[in-house]
């Protein structure tokens, strides 16, 4: 992480804020003297002292603006009262879409930092929900996850990193004949399942943008005579991943969960790993030195098929009804400055979203740059679906021997009951 002397560095550089906003500002606080007070929200634990930092900086650079480091609203409450917090940086996922869907979060286009995304990485935002004529969420960071894998193992059994389906089950066939564990899997978590098998699984052979896109449009007539479906869709790549989590994983994965992974994978255990960046750190606690790389999980023999899974890490808001539009604004400017959105991304392993973003330079990420920099990468399908379906339980189930059929059938009866109440 970035040390201070960094960010006071960078903080020189910040500019004044226009001297004409300060009255504007002030009376929109209701107070007859000092700065509009800004209440920023984050969601990201562990970047809440990089964020702390950042804000005494930018506090320090100007007399305009104070902002309030806001790390436990709850955002629902908040907009249903009409006092959510000025400024939200927020991973971005179907439940914060509901707000921009009722028009709860104000347009940001005519900022220049919405011109400066990566179309595609706005269309990320869009897969959830739009509101008609507004641009109200600016992607700030993106993380890209794949297989992780022992470069060392490789090079010792002698294999290449895998670049479709027969090769996959080549090198597993190989490190299995070697006493080796190809995989390690920790069932125990359910989100660990959805998260990283079904949702590799799923994105490396549909399209997951487009399926969703029918199923919302069928809704409450999603079924098993219904042209898309999960049962009959997703069948093919989730039996797929039974044959890799039968075959080729742990034989106490059913007993272990994240933690254990974590320090299993550190310690040497098994040769590749289903996990996101962020547990690169828990790794570095056990085995600081552990030569590790990434790439997509291939689930077809056409190379052109691997893609890699994102999510939005951190996206920029901020609520209609915000007092404070214009100091939220113009903290949003700060923090979407190059050095400040790259300085970030270095520090948490994130891809950056903006046309001018530095590229990643960390070798353990860097095996997903070709991909990420091409657009070939998808959203997990498990987060598309809402969070009253239990996905995580059911793919949890599956891969400890629940029948593919069934629960996939299952999930389908789900989606079009919760289509109909809504």
């Amino acid at each position: 992480m970035p040390a201070a002397s960094v960010f006071l560095r960078r903080a020189s550089a910040a500019g004044a804020v226009i001297a004409i906003l300060g009255t504007s500002l002030v009376a929109c606080s209701g107070a007859s003297t000092g700065p509009a007070e800004v209440r920023f929200h984050l969601s990201k634990p562990e970047a809440i002292p990089y964020f702390r930092d950042l804000i005494k900086e930018y506090n320090a650079s100007q007399d305009e603006v104070e902002v309030v480091f806001d790390t436990s609203s709850n955002l629902q409450a908040g907009f249903l009262r009409g006092n959510p917090p000025d400024l939200g940086l927020l991973n971005y996922n179907m439940e914060m879409a509901r707000f921009m869907e009722r028009g709860a979060l104000s347009d940001l286009s005519d900022m220049p930092e919405a011109d400066r995304i990566l179309p595609e990485v706005q269309d990320l935002v869009d897969q959830y929900a739009t509101y008609p004529g507004r641009t109200s969420v600016l992607p700030y960071s993106v993380m890209a996850a794949s297989v992780i894998y022992n470069k060392q193992i490789f090079e010792e059994q002698g294999l290449e990193v895998p670049t479709t389906w027969d090769e996959l089950v080549e090198v597993c066939d190989a490190l299995k004949a070697a006493g080796i564990t190809p995989f390690y899997a920790t069932f125990k978590d359910p989100w660990t399942v959805g998260q990283g098998w079904f949702d590799y699984a799923v994105g490396g052979e549909v399209d997951v943008a487009s399926f969703y896109d029918e199923m919302n449009e069928l809704g409450t007539e999603v079924g098993p005579d219904s042209p898309v479906s999960f049962e009959r869709t997703l069948a093919d790549p989730v039996e797929r991943m039974t044959q890799l989590t039968s075959e080729y994983t742990n034989a106490d994965a059913a007993s272990r969960g994240y933690g254990d992974g974590n320090l299993a994978f550190a310690k040497g255990e098994a040769a590749m790993y289903l996990q996101g960046p962020w547990a690169f750190g828990e790794i570095d606690k056990t085995n600081p030195d552990l030569d590790l790389g990434t790439f997509p999980l291939p689930m077809t023999d056409d190379r052109d098929d691997n893609k890699v899974r994102v999510n939005i890490d951190l996206a920029a808001w901020i609520p209609e009804a915000s007092d404070q539009k214009q100091g939220a604004r113009d903290f949003l400017s700060y923090l979407f400055r190059k050095d400040v959105m790259d300085e970030y991304n270095a520090a948490f392993l994130g891809y950056g979203t903006t046309t001018d973003s530095a590229p990643v330079t960390d070798e353990r990420i860097l095996g997903m740059k070709k991909y990420y920099d091409s657009a070939k990468f998808y959203q997990g399908a498990s987060k598309a679906i809402p969070l009253t379906i239990p996905t995580d339980n059911y793919m949890q189930g599956i891969v400890t021997g629940s029948d593919i059929e069934s629960t996939l059938r299952t999930l389908d009866a789900d989606w079009a009951r919760l289509a109909l109440r809504q």
